[in-house]
């Protein structure tokens, strides 16, 4: 496959280029300000450019036509008058340049690929033992990546970046290291920065519910929320939280792991090292565990026959079934015996729950509300709405796509070079 080899693998690089000359040192900050309002906005005017960014429209046309060669923008047809000539709208072109979005999930790898506004183009998924198999993994990321790449003409030459979502607590000062607790086999190192070789492009990386966070924010149930939570439940718990509008990381890159919130100190040992965490409650393994458990007393149970797999004890729950019912409903109030004390402690407007548990719907909100009604203090509990996420699967692969838009928007310099991009916006 052909890919650009010019730019630079990851956020930093070594690479020397040559002193720009001191006007295009004071252009670039103001034709990346008009570049991010023209993405904001959609479509928008020249007047409407220089009156929002208090400039003068000479200034706003010179922007304005080092930016159109790009491919990013182009002219439309003419605006509404405001008095006088109609003005010419310039629009942002979201399809001129492609994101890949990898997730690396417990027992799956998701790749999709999306525009400069979100929008999935592909999307690749293969079930794979990711814990223990860290050699594959990273074959069949490249494998899925490449396979994307090939879905669409001249993908490759207009890559931006790719993001990638980990299963994992992810340090901002080492993004490539991942927890040997979490992920004993990779031996602390995800080896996913040779991407950044292989294709040519920049690879950052962020832990998956961070990421599901900020799919929410740019395009789903949290968009214009500032304060809310993101709960994955998959085959563990993670929990991404948006404050003032920003992902919050903590100190090391370790905020939102609700997972390893101990519920119940007697419980069982949790693959953490400490004992009744919510994980050895809720999530993919804990649920089968339970519904195994629980068969003996529900013998005709659409359960008994076949494998035990989440997605089994799902479609029997939405079919009604009681030992199905019964795990799911057991699960949800463990989930909001956690989400309540979340809300206690740091009172978002809304929580949003997102992973393979979502297509329960209700089935699994309506126990999980109650429990959280029955558990927080009036006012917290009272301020905030408990949603399911409305990206369904592809959430945490968009919101890894969406980590590269967030940083090409910030520094419009990571989009790939004039002619490529204008070559596919013709």
């Amino acid at each position: 496959m052909s890919v650009r080899k010019s730019r630079p693998a990851v956020r930093s690089t070594t690479t020397r280029r040559a002193a720009p000359a001191p006007e295009a040192v004071r252009a670039r900050p103001l034709a990346d300000s008009v570049l991010r309002l023209i993405w904001q906005e959609r479509a928008i005017s020249r007047a409407e450019i220089a009156r929002r960014a208090d400039l003068s429209r000479s200034t706003v046309s010179e922007v304005v036509d080092s930016l159109l060669p790009t491919g990013l923008v182009t002219e439309g047809g003419p605006g509404e008058s405001l008095g006088g000539r109609r003005p010419i709208v310039l629009n942002f072109e979201d399809g001129a340049c492609c994101i890949l979005g990898v997730e690396v999930g417990a027992s799956h790898v998701a790749v999709a690929m999306t525009d400069l506004r979100g929008q999935v183009i592909d999307w690749q998924h293969r079930h794979h033992p990711v814990r223990t198999d860290p050699a594959g993994t990273r074959a069949l990321v490249a494998e899925l990546c490449d396979a994307a790449l090939r879905s669409r003409r001249n993908a490759a030459r207009t890559l931006v970046g790719i993001g990638i979502a980990v299963a994992s607590p992810v340090d901002p000062k080492h993004p490539f290291a991942l927890s040997e607790v979490v992920l004993p086999e990779w031996k602390g190192q995800s080896g996913l920065d040779a991407l950044g070789e292989r294709y040519g492009v920049p690879v950052m990386v962020d832990n998956d519910a961070n990421l599901g966070a900020l799919a929410e924010h740019w395009w789903g149930a949290g968009r214009g929320v500032h304060h809310f939570a993101y709960v994955k439940v998959g085959t563990g718990v993670g929990s991404g939280h948006v404050i003032d509008g920003e992902v919050y990381r903590g100190a090391t890159g370790f905020a939102g792991e609700i997972g390893h919130m101990s519920i119940d100190p007697n419980g069982e040992p949790c693959v953490c090292g400490l004992r009744g965490c919510l994980a050895t409650h809720v999530g993919s393994p804990a649920l089968v565990k339970r519904a195994k458990a629980l068969l003996p007393e529900y013998e005709g149970s659409a359960l008994a026959n076949g494998q035990m797999t989440l997605e089994a004890i799902e479609e029997a729950a939405l079919a009604g079934d009681q030992l199905a019912t019964r795990v799911v409903r057991d699960a949800a109030e463990y989930l909001g015996i956690a989400i309540a004390g979340m809300l206690n402690l740091m009172n978002p407007s809304v929580v949003i729950v997102g992973g393979g548990i979502t297509q329960l719907g209700d089935r699994f909100l309506e126990p999980l509300r109650e429990t959280v009604s029955q558990r927080t203090r009036v006012n917290s509990g009272a301020a905030s709405s408990i949603l399911m996420s409305e990206l369904g699967p592809q959430t945490v692969a968009v919101g890894a796509a969406s980590l590269v838009l967030k940083e090409a928007l910030a520094n419009p310099r990571l989009f790939p070079s004039a002619s490529a991009a204008a070559k596919v916006a013709r």
